[in-house]
């Protein structure tokens, strides 16, 4: 059966078509830094798939009729309403964006000396625990770390290792358990429900809160159903409603299956943790029933969080996904597999040999891509690694993986094929593109602020 995208452009925008020269002094003005580029020097932007896809034109027709009232505006019950037909706390809390709700939530739940145990810990999640005083620890699965194997779901937390830590002389210190679903530091890949099952149990038989960080909650209901067998008959939606169920709390940005260019949520069952959750969002963010939020933006999550476990749309991302990642293979590059939904993972150690890692492959690659083809990615070495005081390399990354964010229906199959080919060409002749060292390694969120130089021969 033919493929069929479920849906259709209503609105369209033109993109930058720039010369090559050109990327290259914006590469140079930028500190060969990806975040630096300016919008207007990009064609096809995969730096992120947060708040970057289109809306729909219900999403839009809900917005004109926002209720922009500060306090218990109908926009804010709508909302309201369409989370807890998800996720079953009682007490629902709206602020403007993922990274507020980790501040808020851990803020509440951690205290200085203090420890987060996750799967992984993403770029601003570390940071949030760190700003802290508290330590983030990651154990993933030890299957993230085969890039060859096909296992279903590379996402899931070491839940052996998480009994070692709450057993041992660290577990009084150990004040919640983050499982991110999809583990988007480890590849965007799933967390298993018998994994969520297993967390649970362990994480209430230590009293200890379980957070669900649930960015991506849909892909992940979708790749339960599509790789484990018991779940093949449920639909997303309850399957989105099933794995809710084993958090005690749950922070969301709504940036991403939310179909929205902003929001997020705190969700949790303690009366007493959602109040103090409630004075800090009133003191930074905003009332209860708005958190920084326009009714506008209020409208569009309600609806997206509809929109987003259609499995039409699903599928249709799915397939996005996975035929950007064959052609990538066709062409000898290598992507960590099995291939998720919300982006796809370009390993730079076999396509850049003649790289070491103290020249920073993947930071290497990404540049490479935009120079050569005005394609905008992200590396994740350099969150990943340490360096010295002479931003000489310590520690190496556990891979050098560049993320093609894939933004939700925006690029059609002819963008996907246009990256495809540029990395080919790449591939061609990978001893091309120069190794880089940092000239300016920002302590906190380095891969953010940097910023480097090519190594020339």
């Amino acid at each position: 059966m033919p493929h069929l995208r479920p849906f259709v452009s209503a609105v369209v925008r033109p993109i930058p078509i720039t010369t090559r020269e050109e990327r290259i002094a914006e590469l140079d003005r930028a500190g060969h830094n990806p975040f630096n580029i300016r919008g207007e020097m990009v064609s096809i932007d995969l730096l992120s798939d947060s708040g970057t896809g289109a809306v729909s034109t219900d999403q839009q027709a809900w917005a004109q009729r926002a209720d922009e009232r500060y306090a218990g505006a109908d926009s804010w019950f709508r909302f309201r309403d369409a989370v807890r037909d998800l996720v079953p706390h009682e007490h629902v809390l709206p602020v403007h964006q993922g990274r507020a709700a980790e501040r808020v939530l851990f803020g509440a739940l951690l205290g200085p000396g203090e420890i987060s145990l996750s799967n992984m810990h993403f770029d601003t999640t570390r940071a949030n625990v760190e700003r802290i005083g508290a330590e983030a620890r990651d154990l993933p699965s030890p299957q993230l770390f085969d890039m060859h194997s096909d296992a279903p779901f590379k996402g899931d937390i070491d839940v052996e290792a998480v009994k070692a830590v709450l057993d041992g002389p660290d577990g009084p210190r150990v004040k919640q358990i983050v499982v991110t679903i999809t583990n988007n530091g480890g590849g965007g890949q799933p967390v298993s429900m018998a994994n969520l099952a297993e967390i649970s149990a362990v994480a209430r038989e230590h009293r200890v809160p379980l957070v669900l960080d649930a960015a991506r909650f849909a892909e992940n209901a979708w790749l339960i159903t599509r790789r484990d067998p018991d779940y093949r008959d449920w639909s997303p939606r309850e399957v989105a409603r099933r794995a809710f169920e084993y958090g005690d709390a749950v922070v969301a940005s709504l940036k991403k299956d939310g179909l929205s260019h902003e929001g997020a949520f705190i969700a949790v069952h303690d009366p007493e943790l959602a109040d103090r959750c409630e004075v800090d969002i009133i003191a930074t963010e905003g009332f209860r029933t708005y958190g920084g939020l326009t009714g506008h933006t209020l409208e569009h999550l309600a609806q997206g969080l509809r929109e987003v476990l259609d499995p039409h749309y699903l599928a249709d991302r799915e397939h996005e996904a996975a035929y950007l990642a064959d052609r990538l293979h066709a062409a000898g590059v290598e992507t960590l597999r099995p291939t998720g939904l919300h982006a796809v993972y370009v390993n730079a150690t076999p396509l850049l040999p003649h790289l070491q890692p103290k020249h920073l492959p993947d930071h290497a690659l990404t540049c490479a891509l935009y120079r050569e083809g005005g394609v905008r990615a992200a590396g994740g070495g350099l969150f990943l690694s340490t360096f010295d005081e002479n931003n000489e390399l310590v520690t190496a990354p556990p891979f050098e993986l560049m993320r093609l964010a894939l933004p939700r229906r925006v690029y059609d199959h002819s963008h996907m094929e246009y990256i495809a080919e540029v990395l080919a060409e790449i591939a061609k002749n990978p001893e091309r593109v120069p190794g880089y060292r940092l000239t300016h390694n920002p302590p906190v969120l380095r891969h953010f602020r940097c910023r480097a130089e090519p190594i020339t021969p």
